[in-house]
């Protein structure tokens, strides 16, 4: 992005600059807004009523917001929305980045006041700048915001801001205000802000109709809210050592870019940024002691494969690789050869990419990433033995990474070795949580030793956390033909079909 006039901060040189994505494109990726506006105000109409059943019953907490939404109830509602989520929209399924997007979001947590509240951080494939917040501590990041900021601390900035959002209840807070109001009613509150975190003229626009408030009161709470989440944000990026001035900077950042484009960032639309509000930021970043902040090495590695990921012209991103490289012949280059070698395995490249790869695991044999991106390009290649290799080796270095378990637990399903990749699964669960595709995996593994029952159980838990329970209430319900595996087991499953038939039935009913 040109400046225009504007001072930017000079990106570092081993990174492909990039202009601030103000278009959508087009492709499978993209996330449909009418398809999340209907999301969101299925599912809230669905769940409001059972959440104000029990609104008599809650205790006073002398908070308004925590009397009208427990965090308990934020939580449901939240798991209940990702759920929706992950069914419907573009959500990246890839370990690598989840770990590094879940690190970065969890040192901010930390450093704010609320350190407690559970949070969970996702990346959707979208290439627009723009982040959200939904009930529960859920947060979802573009990955055009990640791919477009210039520094690790201005993708900090936004994040931030968004846990603000959360940790200062401002959906609680709507539901208060409009207390006494009818359940579609209250209903329509909430689904109007929480479009609004994707479209902020429709969220407005069902805001207004659904109260009698007019709607110059709704957008100043908006702008109340925006203003509290730069400045609890803020505080949160020093306490976790980001800079708390790229709040402002890149506030700059994506004003001067709506002035210059046909399109404004998609972040401008759902958080608007006004002078004022950028002088009030900027005023508090200043009271912070000036000091040199440099980037992480995961940031920049984990910003050159969403790039890779989600690009539409390789051909094009590997020439950019191959100019920064010229560009930079000192300092850590890393991030660049990372970018290129897995630009040129997407371009068909394998044996270049293998060797670049190889460079990078020798040069740095600390990073586990490497070592999973060489063994899944050899199993991609059909050099199934060495894939194992590979990851046999770095299984002993790095037993809990998910990244790794997850490729490793393939690469031996593939070889069929169906009661090894169990092992592993099972070593795993010991000090993390499955997610759904490991119980896919699972759900291979126990198919391949013949346990039909536990593999369709598993199968049903992949889909659950997939937001597909007509299809796990399915595989529970085969799996409940199966001959049982022993008392414990079967115990298990009907338990768990009555938990999923009980949601579904109230989905129905309400």
């Amino acid at each position: 992005m040109e400046s225009r006039g504007f001072k930017f901060v000079a990106p570092l040189p081993t990174r492909p600059k990039r202009r601030i994505a103000t278009e959508r494109r087009t492709g499978p990726g993209l996330v449909s807004r009418r398809l999340r506006d209907a999301l969101v105000i299925g599912v809230l109409c669905a769940w409001l009523p059972f959440a104000a059943q029990g609104q008599n019953q809650l205790p006073d907490f002398g908070d308004a917001a925590s009397a009208s939404l427990s965090p308990g109830q934020e939580r449901e509602l939240g798991a209940l929305l990702m759920r929706q989520i992950r069914a419907q929209l573009p959500v990246i399924d890839d370990p690598e980045i989840e770990d590094y997007i879940q690190s970065l979001g969890f040192k901010l947590v930390s450093g704010g006041s609320q350190g407690s509240t559970d949070f969970h951080f996702f990346v959707l494939a979208d290439p627009t700048v723009n982040a959200f917040a939904i009930p529960g501590g859920y947060i979802g990041i573009h990955s055009g915001l990640v791919t477009n900021t210039e520094s690790e601390s201005e993708l900090a900035s936004v994040v931030a801001h968004e846990i603000a959002h959360v940790t200062q209840r401002h959906i609680a807070r709507a539901i208060a205000d409009a207390e006494g109001s009818q359940y579609a009613t209250l209903a329509a509150v909430i689904a109007g802000l929480l479009i609004g975190t994707q479209n902020s003229q429709a969220g407005q626009a069902a805001i207004a109709g659904a109260t009698a408030a007019s709607a110059q009161s709704q957008i100043n709470f908006t702008r109340t809210n925006e203003k509290e989440a730069d400045r609890v944000g803020i505080g949160m990026l020093a306490k976790a050592g980001y800079d708390p001035r790229a709040m402002p900077t890149f506030f700059e950042k994506l004003d001067l870019a709506s002035r210059y484009y046909s399109r404004p960032p998609e972040f401008l639309s759902t958080h608007p940024v006004t002078t004022s509000r950028i002088s009030d930021s900027r005023g508090r970043a200043e009271q912070y002691p000036y000091k040199q902040y440099v980037d992480s090495v995961s940031y920049g590695l984990t910003r050159a494969k969403l790039g890779v990921l989600t690009t539409n012209d390789p051909t094009r991103l590997l020439a950019e690789y191959e100019a920064n490289l010229k560009y930079n012949e000192t300092g850590d280059r890393s991030a660049d050869l990372y970018g290129r070698a897995l630009v040129l395995a997407r371009l068909g490249k394998s044996e270049r990419a293998k060797e670049e790869l190889r460079k990078l695991i020798s040069a740095h044999p600390e990073r586990v990433r490497f070592r999973v991106a060489l063994a899944k390009l050899e199993l991609g290649m059909g050099n199934t033995k060495q894939a194992l290799t590979i990851y046999e080796d770095a299984y002993g270095l790095f037993p809990d990474s998910k990244q790794l378990i997850r490729g490793f637990v393939d690469a031996l399903l593939r070889d069929g070795q169906g009661a090894k990749a169990l092992v592993i699964l099972d070593d795993y669960a010991r000090v993390s949580l499955k997610d759904a595709a490991l119980y896919r995996l699972e759900a291979e593994a126990f198919r391949q030793i013949g346990k039909v029952m536990s593999s369709r159980m598993a199968l049903a838990e992949h889909f659950y956390r997939n937001g597909e329970l007509d299809a796990a209430i399915n595989q529970l319900r085969l799996a409940s033909n199966e001959p049982g595996e022993d008392f414990y087991q079967s115990s298990k499953l009907d338990a768990r079909l009555k938990e999923l038939q009980s949601e579904r039935d109230y989905l129905v009913r309400n």
